[in-house]
């Protein structure tokens, strides 16, 4: 199994949010935005990993999600 295109674009939409508070989250403005990194976002939305359509705050579990994709960009790349 291998990451699939989808799973990039969802990857790099959650390294987006600072993991270091719960109350910031991103938007997704769909008149700005790739028609990608829109799909991607509502994506997450529907697996509950962020709490709106177009971007929002990060679930529990996307929290979690998110701290996990830092941690891999970081093994990665690293600096």
């Amino acid at each position: 199994m291998q990451f699939t295109q989808d799973n990039l674009e969802e990857l790099n939409i959650l390294i987006r949010y600072n993991l270091t508070t719960m109350q910031e989250g991103i938007k997704v403005h769909k008149s700005a935005a790739a028609t990608e990194i829109i799909a991607a976002t509502r994506r997450l939305f529907d697996k509950g990993l962020i709490t709106l359509e177009d971007g929002g705050y990060l679930t529990t579990i996307g929290h979690e999600a998110a701290e996990q994709a830092h941690l891999l960009l970081g093994l990665l790349n690293p600096s």
